[in-house]
């Protein structure tokens, strides 16, 4: 009779298409994304609760301030990136996030026992709302950080070829987590008004940030152990090693944990700024990030005109969250696991502007608050299930310096740069008082060179590959 362990390596090579032996690496990745995610989405709808609580035009000021904030953090992150080795900085900014979340729990709650209330509401003192600023410009960036970092630990831990098959399963780890978090949220908002409530959710997220570090030191052992993986110094680590000499490391050197990085804090913006590849990514960045914005605030409209207190706003956002990640489940369940691999990557980035651009048309036709509930859940289910796999092995054969410098860059700055693109054009569009129709035709030049961009990344990667 087969044992437990070799019927669980059939069924990681049958249906979950890995290899003998990648499926306790795959596992414990997906834990570590979990965890990641479970804490960002117990924190997300107080964020978004917080940004829209003086209405809409204070939120898109707080926009051109995130993205300010951004570059702020990406030079700091450059510096303590020179400075340090892979396994020191990661559990490193894991734990900055963990000590600022208790800071402004504490904040709070020592407003609240002071007679303070909540931002947006009656009872409202400077500082719940110095704190709700702060704290939405805070997690915005921290959260691509967040993100960034453990996607860079992946392309480390795995080559381009297992990426393409094992990240789709890593990634449904993720949306599990965001699932929890996001259901998490709503469920405490729903049984209490009390003033107390963000700060309780952020304790919680500290937590799992902080369960999040453990596994992520038990999973960078694992693989240093292990002839699967980049990091593996064994027999199996030769293709690893050779896949690193073709993304260009000092040697045809692999990821190894312990190896400084080096550089300056500038590094980064250079790395992007004289790569045509990684300009390519950072531009495809902003096109996903200016649709995400126009989608945004729309969804944060709605919300703000159909609830009435801080409880009720962080229960509409996490609901929303919630349908949008039980969609990116399925995506990823049935459809993810093996579009990498027949489509390319190229053809497989180009979704995502077909699906913005036919969302709006749809949109345009039907403007009411269900499409519009519906449109939001099916862009970002493939902006996660689908994108985001995809644009994460393009950094695949990315030198380590510049992955790691740049990447921020890609992820935060130009992100954020897009986001508050996405504000100006939202204002634009409002001021000349354009109805949906105009703004789903004003969309199609823009989803036609991201498509055509699309393509063109997945040709520079694969010509990367096979030199």
């Amino acid at each position: 009779m087969a044992s437990l362990q070799e019927v669980n390596g059939n069924l990681a090579r049958r249906v979950l298409n890995m290899r003998r032996g990648e499926f306790g690496l795959a596992m414990m990745s997906a834990l570590f994304f979990f965890l990641v995610l479970c804490g960002y989405f117990f924190l997300r709808p107080v964020r978004e609760a917080m940004g829209v609580a003086r209405g809409m035009d204070e939120l898109r000021w707080l926009f051109a301030v995130t993205s300010l904030g951004s570059l702020f953090a990406v030079l700091v992150f450059g510096g303590v990136v020179a400075r340090t080795n892979r396994r020191r900085f990661i559990p490193i900014a894991y734990l900055f996030v963990i000590a600022c979340l208790i800071g402004f729990a504490t904040l709070l709650i020592q407003d609240v026992r002071a007679g303070g209330g909540l931002i947006g509401t009656d009872a409202e003192t400077g500082l719940a709302r110095g704190v709700g600023y702060t704290f939405y410009v805070w997690l915005s960036v921290i959260n691509l950080f967040s993100t960034s970092v453990f996607w860079a630990f992946m392309v480390d831990v795995f080559d381009v070829d297992q990426g393409k098959r094992m990240f789709p399963f890593i990634g449904i780890g993720g949306t599990l987590g965001a699932l929890a978090g996001g259901r998490g949220a709503s469920l405490v908002s729903g049984l209490t008004e009390s003033p107390y409530l963000p700060a309780g959710l952020m304790l919680i997220g500290a937590g799992c940030f902080a369960l999040a570090i453990a596994v992520m030191l038990i999973l960078d052992r694992r693989a240093g152990a292990s002839n699967l993986s980049r990091l593996g110094s064994g027999p199996a680590g030769g293709p690893a090693a050779a896949d690193g000499e073709a993304a260009g490391t000092e040697g045809g050197r692999r990821g190894d944990g312990g190896t400084r990085i080096g550089g300056g804090a500038l590094e980064g913006l250079r790395a992007v700024f004289t790569s045509p590849y990684l300009l390519g990514v950072g531009l495809w960045v902003v096109f996903m990030a200016i649709s995400n914005t126009l989608i945004y605030f729309t969804q944060a409209n709605v919300i703000l005109e159909a609830t009435d207190t801080f409880s009720q706003r962080v229960g509409s956002f996490a609901d929303f969250d919630s349908l949008a990640q039980f969609g990116t489940l399925l995506t990823q369940i049935f459809i993810t696991t093996h579009l990498i691999r027949k489509l390319g990557v190229g053809w497989t980035l180009a979704i995502l502007p077909l699906v913005t651009v036919l969302g709006f048309v749809v949109l345009a036709v039907w403007p009411v608050y269900g499409v519009m509930m519906i449109f939001q859940a099916v862009h970002r289910a493939t902006r996660y299930a689908v994108s985001r796999p995809s644009r994460e092995t393009l950094f695949s054969v990315v030198p380590p310096a510049e992955k790691y410098k740049g990447k921020p860059i890609v992820d935060v700055f130009l992100y954020r740069g897009g986001d508050l693109a996405g504000a100006g054009i939202d204002s634009l569009f409002a001021v000349l008082g354009l109805t949906l129709a105009w703004v789903a035709m004003s969309t199609a030049p823009l989803a036609g060179m991201w498509i055509a961009l699309s393509i063109g990344l997945g040709q520079a990667q694969a010509r990367r590959i096979s030199s």
